[in-house]
């Protein structure tokens, strides 16, 4: 019989591979399991984490600094050269911690090149694989930025320094300059730590037009202020002249339930669900997969599954 649920992994299991933390979720718990079986796999001696006091020790889901150097964190060779030129050549402000790109396996950091670093570097594949993903909204991609803000502290935006983990320029299909702007979650919660609320956060949130109740308290707080903040960023971007439309689009795992029900709290908040209303839209780390293989790139779909969704692996590791 197939469960349409993530594995509650045995705590002794998960001790034997070194991934046993316990303030992890259940998908959480079996994702960063999987990023142990995948380093395995590929022979990458296992990392170290360090707490907040500097004391180290091993953890499953994070390779050792040698192969970090060697972008062993990578799907390809090609994408590692491109995180290490990204990162080099980022803006200015931008975070990009470097720890969590090179040797954990579980941040959402890597998982933006793995699975947009082909595109960035194959300008056809880029325009196959959103002309799929956003058939009413992509004609073109003109180009892919990684942690993207139009202004760091600018008043004109959000005033502070909220970015986009992905942000992808493009030409729409009645010829208007747009972008696509990504929020992408792994085993992310939706309970990070929030951010302090900016007098120009209550503007915008007025000024953009699309909240059912702009004041709610609940848009200020977890789940779904990080969601708030950068929609009404992408919102500032059009209202400023930059872009004549644009989106925001939230991605996680189909099976991430904190990460779905956070998406799904923050839409109650909109006044409208359509995306050509909104400019808000979520698709699954599934849905991107797929597309890859519709697109006829069973490469690049193969190996994002593997590192990332199959929990096929940890079931047979529990089960023998």
């Amino acid at each position: 019989m197939q469960f349409n649920r993530i594995p509650l992994v045995p705590a002794a299991i998960l001790k034997a591979h070194r991934v046993n933390e316990p303030g992890d979720t259940r998908f959480k718990a079996a994702a960063r399991f999987l990023q142990s079986l995948w380093r395995d796999e590929r022979g990458l001696p296992i990392g170290t984490h360090r707490s907040p006091k500097g004391k180290r020790r091993k953890l499953g889901s994070r390779i050792d600094a040698e192969s970090a150097k060697q972008g062993g964190n990578f799907l390809t060779p090609d994408i590692a050269k491109l995180a290490l030129r990204e990162s080099v050549y980022r803006e200015i402000g931008a975070v990009i911690e470097q720890e969590r790109l090179w040797s954990n396996m579980l941040s959402s950091q890597p998982l933006c090149f793995n699975l947009f670093g082909w595109m960035k570097l194959d300008a056809e594949k880029a325009n196959l694989f959103f002309r799929h993903m956003f058939p009413d909204y992509v004609a073109a991609v003109k180009g892919i930025y990684f942690e993207h803000s139009p202004s760091r502290g600018d008043p004109a935006f959000t005033d502070d320094n909220s970015a986009f983990d992905v942000f992808v320029v493009c030409i729409t299909p009645d010829g208007e300059t747009g972008f696509i702007a990504i929020e992408m979650k792994y085993s992310e919660t939706m309970a990070e730590p929030l951010a302090g609320l900016r007098p120009r956060y209550d503007e915008l949130s007025r000024l953009a037009g699309i909240y059912k109740d702009p004041e709610a308290p609940a848009l200020r707080g977890n789940p779904v202020q990080q969601l708030w903040r950068e929609h009404m960023l992408s919102r500032a971007m059009i209202h400023n002249g930059l872009y004549s439309t644009g989106r925001f689009v939230v991605i996680h795992p189909e099976q991430n339930r904190q990460c779905r029900a956070g998406v799904n709290a923050y839409r109650e908040h909109l006044a409208s669900t359509d995306p050509q209303v909104s400019g808000f839209q979520v698709v699954t780390l599934e849905d991107c997969i797929a597309a890859f293989r519709a697109i006829g790139d069973a490469e690049a779909a193969d190996a994002l599954h593997g590192r990332y969704l199959d929990f096929g692996k940890v079931e047979q590791a529990i089960f023998g």
